[in-house]
């Protein structure tokens, strides 16, 4: 049974100077797929968690202090693939792969749109894009759990006011058709398949005291995709952890 973790930090540095490794021992998890990291390796001291028996992956961007992603894992991976092979996406450190033998565990930081049109129209072609790579890589590598921040709620139940919202980048209805067409396209959301209550967010805005009134949004998923729904075991998020404005989501799945 492994134990995987993802989790935007918003920061890996910031969240480590609230003692994010500590917390990080305390779960025991087997595989940490990490989002927003902003910061290259040599600007974290890695031999914390080299002494917690973690192999440290990372992508970060070309920009410095900006996205990243990074993969830490107990179990020794076959093969690790940086980027989709796409330069606009690769140079933000969007997306790393690690290889569980004849499962593959992929960490994304998909696009934030809300900074303005240009970034909405960069993320809608992002979407376009990952739905071809994702469906390129399932003819070699079948078995996927594709887990990270989408920036997209799915359904009405994952935000706080989807009525206020409904013109709000995240929960645009086109990016909400896309987010039903990818799990359409043969992908389980691994915390619905335990979880269908309301209320449930992974990312509080930093205003208005959000968190505090769990005024939330669920924009972190573990999805995997139909052929290992047997293998999961159990999914839920842990917002008492408070490193960052998301939380981390949990899944236990048998590799």
């Amino acid at each position: 049974m492994a134990k995987i973790i993802t989790y935007n930090l918003n920061g890996i540095r910031s969240a480590i100077s609230k003692d994010w490794e500590n917390w990080l021992k305390a779960t025991g998890a087997d595989i940490v797929l990490l989002q927003e990291i902003k910061a290259m390796p040599e600007q974290v001291d890695l031999t914390i968690f080299e002494r917690m028996g973690y192999e440290t992956y990372w992508y970060p961007a070309q920009k410095k202090g900006y996205s990243g992603v990074a993969l830490f894992t107990k179990i020794k991976p076959d093969h690790v693939e940086y980027g989709m092979g796409i330069k606009k996406y690769d140079d933000e450190g969007r997306v790393i792969r690690a290889d569980f033998g004849d499962v593959s565990v992929i960490s994304v930081y998909m696009p934030s749109g809300s900074s303005g049109e240009e970034r909405q129209a960069f993320k809608m072609v992002w979407l376009s894009d990952f739905m071809k790579y994702i469906n390129k890589l399932k003819k070699t590598r079948k078995k996927l759990i594709i887990s990270g921040d989408y920036n997209i709620c799915h359904k009405a139940i994952d935000i706080h006011n989807p009525v206020s919202n409904k013109n709000s980048s995240g929960f645009l209805p086109e990016e909400r058709n896309w987010m039903e067409s990818f799990f359409q396209s043969g992908f389980v959301d691994c915390f619905r398949q335990f979880n269908e209550e309301p209320h449930q967010y992974t990312w509080w805005s930093y205003r208005f005291n959000s968190r505090a009134k769990n005024l939330g949004w669920r924009i972190d998923y573990h999805a995997a995709t139909e052929n290992l729904k047997s293998n999961l075991k159990k999914c839920v998020i842990l917002p008492e952890a408070k490193h960052s404005d998301h939380c981390p989501v949990l899944l236990e799945v048998d590799l």
